[in-house]
């Protein structure tokens, strides 16, 4: 498979990957305004915070949830033991199914994603606001239920997929699947008598154990709320609305280039040796490749934070009226704002990095990832003392920052013997500089004058003016960024013949 078939084969599946996020995010939005008007935030804060994490501990340290950690209110938050039990039991059912998702993102089967993700979500949507609606008073029942069946539907659509497509005469065409049979995908004795590969299982650990690290960075503060109580259920509940409602954004966009363009650098270069000892031409369209991402998730989160502060109290006072917009929320959103723009700049560089390392530099990274986890932890709780809720963004920003410069270190020593310099792409033309400056002091003068108690008249206004410095942005962005407006069109815009099975 040709360069330009893998780049364009990552390019469609980030863009089915986008269409998919929006198409979640969209229904999780409505879904959880349409719970906020039904159920106390204590619920939400329990479900949203404590609950996800019990998902990733509870088949080692579940007794800890029952017996070691506060109890909510049973008459605040009823079913509390058993939900935490069938959040654990959905961890378990997706675990099944992890081979099959890791087999069809390889092979990039955007089709089977699509349909598999868009279907179980869909259908856990429609079961959690039955639920809401007609047994409130289920409590934590509806979520864990909602979740078990929605991860029993995804893995079923996986298995189903691949049991029909390994049984099938089609399979023998399918010569780049490392698999024959569904039994393939069990553990099973090598050819040479040896239960373990040990030489994957080394690079297994290493994994392992940087998502584990990973884990702790990206869900500590979680950890915090519900060891320390640093915050009680409905301030965690708050807290998770807005963590959810700033990174949809994030989600919609910056995962699924990170996920896709992933697969595309770890296909197009080889991991572990120099850019000098590579194919020059496989460098060079990784180079261009990286380029235009880190361009693009400069400008998205730029946008997103220069306009998300005028406009964040605007968006939560829609969103959950004014339990949201009246206390720390606004103040929470215009932080996580920041944050998106490092989340996107992280985004990029981590994929590359992690596709360009080697075993041995991808395990000291983890002991780099293992400080941070510390300092993280600790500097969460501090900054809660300290400023409140506010305080796991500022930490986020912080951990974010180091990751970013790891990453940065790595990509500038990648290429330092090449002629190319993807990095020169976080650089903004002045002019470009200059109009996210007056758009951004231009929408703050709007939400003093206009938002938020003057009626909806004047929040209209105050939406227009930000429409038309969002236009002009986007258009100044249009002009000056002509690299990375071409790099779009030939590879988002353009239809191409694929594979029948992508």
């Amino acid at each position: 498979m040709g360069n330009q078939e893998v780049l364009g084969q990552a390019a469609r599946l980030a863009s089915s990957g986008l269409l998919l996020q929006v198409l979640f995010r969209l229904i999780t939005f409505v879904l959880n305004a349409f719970i906020l008007r039904f159920l106390s935030k204590e619920i939400v804060g329990v479900v949203n915070v404590r609950v996800p994490l019990g998902v990733f501990w509870s088949l080692f340290l579940g007794w800890i949830w029952l017996q070691l950690l506060e109890v909510p209110d049973p008459n605040v938050v009823p079913h509390y033991a058993t939900g935490v039990v069938l959040f654990g039991l959905s961890a378990v059912v997706e675990l099944l199914g992890e081979p099959f998702w890791v087999l069809a993102q390889a092979h990039m089967f955007v089709k089977l994603k699509v349909i598999a993700e868009s279907l179980s979500v869909i259908l856990k949507s429609v079961l959690t606001a039955f639920l809401v609606l007609w047994l409130p008073h289920w409590g934590l029942y509806i979520f864990s239920l909602a979740q078990l069946f929605y991860t029993t539907v995804l893995v079923l659509c996986y298995v189903i997929y691949f049991t029909r497509l390994l049984g099938s005469p089609e399979s023998t065409k399918l010569q780049t699947l490392p698999v024959s049979r569904i039994t393939d995908l069990l553990p099973n004795i090598t050819r040479n008598g040896a239960f373990i590969n040990w030489k994957e299982a080394k690079l297994t650990w290493s994994f392992f154990k940087q998502s584990f690290l990973k884990q702790i960075l990206t869900e500590g503060e979680r950890y915090v709320m519900t060891f320390l109580n640093v915050l009680n259920f409905g301030d965690q509940g708050v807290y998770d609305i807005v963590n959810n409602l700033g990174s949809l954004v994030a989600r919609l966009i910056f995962q699924p280039i990170e996920e896709s363009f992933y697969i595309f650098f770890a296909k197009v270069l080889e991991r572990g040796k120099d850019a000098t000892l590579q194919k020059q031409e496989d460098v060079a369209v990784a180079a261009a490749v990286l380029e235009s991402l880190l361009k693009l998730a400069l400008l998205a989160g730029l946008t997103i934070t220069v306009f998300g502060f005028a406009y964040s109290q605007l968006a939560l006072d829609i969103y959950g009226g004014a339990m949201l917009s009246s206390g720390s929320g606004p103040v929470l959103l215009r932080s996580y704002c920041l944050y998106v723009l490092l989340l996107a700049i992280n985004g990029v560089t981590e994929c590359f990095t992690f596709a360009a390392m080697s075993k041995e530099e991808v395990d000291r990274y983890n002991f780099v990832m293992l400080a941070l986890s510390s300092s993280f932890l600790v500097l969460s709780y501090l900054l809660t003392r300290w400023c409140g809720s506010v305080g796991f963004i500022l930490a986020n920003c912080f951990n974010m920052g180091i990751r970013i410069t790891q990453s940065l270190c790595f990509i500038h020593r990648y290429y330092r013997r090449s002629p190319h310099r993807p990095l020169a792409s976080l650089r903004l033309s002045p002019v470009l500089l200059g109009t996210f400056a007056l758009s951004g002091g231009v929408t703050a003068v709007s939400e003093v004058f206009l938002c938020c108690e003057q009626g909806w008249p004047a929040r209209l206004a105050h939406i227009a003016v930000g429409a038309f410095c969002l236009g002009a942005t986007l258009g100044t962005a249009f002009l000056t960024e002509t690299k990375l407006i071409h790099f779009l069109r030939t590879q988002l815009g353009v239809p191409r013949r694929t594979d029948k099975m992508t």
